[in-house]
């Protein structure tokens, strides 16, 4: 159906030799892969320790169970983002408090609306680094500091992003990553939660095996027989074919993050001539927060031409997605929290459109893209006609 497909898998023969290496290996779940993977992780991330599981998803439910997040507690958490963010904290028990953007140049966390939302029961601040650009994580940190919050990154989108030369997983108390297929390494589904916190890490472990205190890796390699179970768990667990293919991933993360650059820029200048109405919301040139560039989103002047742009990139077989349509607008969320609003991140979603970006693209492509898109009429045109 797609010419243009809005993302594609960044694999060769190094999986495939990867993941036949541990099929091979008879060992397939929980063990030395993925200690291997675990170890590589934390290093990318520069932190002392990384826990996988299965998804992002249990990553950060189990980074939310780690900090002691339950019932009664209120979470941080923007609405420009996937759902699972919020969900998770449901998920604990607890209720997520939707935080507005700063705005369609910077879609990331406000921290002053963070500030003002702040209560006797706010718990946790959990920012998500939007498109692979980190957040303003000196500001939210400040937040935290000056009310005792512990910060947990949303860094789905951004591995092997900086914010000030430091790593997206090392600026709070732990970060909470996606191998999900279509981000910027992946191993089809998989999660990692890092952090410095060598309790933390020993907890997560316990609670991605239901609870347990020897994992059947330990069991097999003779060092215990015998079990016993200190926490209600989960089945989180990850496992090593998926870590081999991680493993083989990883040895190129910085060759894939800077093809995204690249292309971004590429993209940038080129609707720069174009379009230079339309905002495009990373930045490619900001010292202090060095985006990977997992999304390439635009925003338009109005809804009615994003969604015209869309109909009229189908139309040609290019793929594109809405990154995202917020949270709190979502059927199940708005009957749960009705009254919410965030003018910002509500106009945001309302027109932004994500283009193509993945790192086999050329810039042949690119341009093609930049160049099928037609010279759209006004805003009141649009208005009108539509």
């Amino acid at each position: 159906m797609w010419k243009t497909r809005l993302s594609e898998l960044h694999f060769d023969g190094d999986e495939v030799a990867a993941a036949v290496d541990a099929i091979g290996s008879e060992w397939i779940t929980t063990g030395p892969r993925t200690l291997a993977f675990e170890e590589a992780f934390a290093r990318v991330a520069g932190t002392r320790h990384a826990v996988a599981v299965s998804n992002g998803t249990a990553a950060l439910i189990l980074a939310l169970k780690g900090a002691g997040i339950g019932p009664g507690d209120e979470v941080l958490c923007p609405s420009l983002t996937f759902v699972a963010t919020a969900a998770a904290v449901i998920h604990c028990g607890a209720t997520p408090v939707f935080v507005d953007i700063i705005g369609p140049e910077d879609p990331t966390m406000d921290p002053e609306d963070a500030a003002r939302r702040v209560t006797g029961r706010t718990r946790v601040l959990l920012p998500m680094h939007y498109a692979g650009l980190p957040c303003r994580m000196d500001e939210l940190n400040a937040l935290a500091r000056s009310h005792d919050l512990k910060v947990i990154e949303d860094a789905a989108h951004a591995p092997g992003a900086r914010y000030r030369n430091r790593p997206t997983g090392s600026l709070g108390t732990a970060g909470c990553f996606s191998l999900y297929a279509n981000k910027n390494i992946t191993a089809a589904e998989g999660g990692v939660v890092t952090t410095d916190d060598a309790n933390m890490a020993e907890t997560l472990r316990r609670l991605r095996c239901h609870g347990m205190t020897a994992s059947g890796w330990d069991r097999d390699r003779g060092q215990s027989a015998h079990y016993d179970v200190v926490d209600i768990g989960y089945n989180f667990r990850f496992d090593d074919i998926r870590a081999a293919i991680g493993l083989a991933q990883l040895r190129k993360l910085d060759r894939i993050n800077r093809r995204r650059r690249e292309l971004a820029r590429i993209y940038s200048q080129a609707l720069e001539l174009r379009f230079p109405e339309w905002v495009r919301p990373v930045p490619m040139a900001d010292p202090d927060r060095a985006a990977v560039c997992h999304l390439f989103p635009v925003v338009l002047p109005t809804i009615a031409q994003r969604d015209a742009l869309e109909h009229h990139l189908r139309d040609h077989g290019i793929q594109t997605s809405i990154h995202y349509r917020p949270v709190h607008t979502l059927t199940a969320f708005r009957r749960r929290f009705p009254g919410v609003r965030l003018p910002r991140t509500e106009q945001f979603g309302e027109r932004t459109l994500t283009l193509p970006l993945y790192p086999s693209m050329s810039e042949e492509t690119v341009s093609g893209i930049v160049g099928c898109m037609p010279g759209l009429p006004s805003s009141a045109a649009v208005r009108t006609s539509a």
